[in-house]
């Protein structure tokens, strides 16, 4: 089960645009499973040793970069989405509704 799911968050993680961001919980909720933002965030934090998955793209509902302790480095995160075009300050995206995408509206 545990595994279908993580699979199931990363075909939608691999959807986000360049320069975009979601959430954990819009994950979730496309998912139908609302609840279950912190499961999504565990997909996120195994799915490190994969290249083909855009974690740093995946960020709190306040558009926090919650999950950067699981990058290499202090800043990998907040670099990668800077190398896109988002701005961070205080690990929090600046303007982040400009920058939300939300899976729902493609699923």
């Amino acid at each position: 089960m545990e595994e279908n799911f993580f699979e199931r968050v990363y075909a939608i993680a691999k959807q986000i645009p360049e320069g975009k961001v979601t959430s954990y919980g819009a994950i979730a909720k496309a998912l139908g499973t609302a609840r279950s933002a912190r499961m999504v965030g565990w997909a996120m934090n195994a799915s490190h040793n994969r290249d083909d998955i855009p974690a740093h793209r995946v960020v709190n509902r306040k558009g926090l970069l919650s999950g950067k302790h699981h990058f290499e480095g202090t800043n990998l995160m907040q670099q990668l989405l800077e190398n896109e075009g988002i701005k961070v300050v205080d690990n929090q995206i600046v303007d982040f509704e400009k920058y939300f995408w939300n899976p729902e509206i493609i699923r």
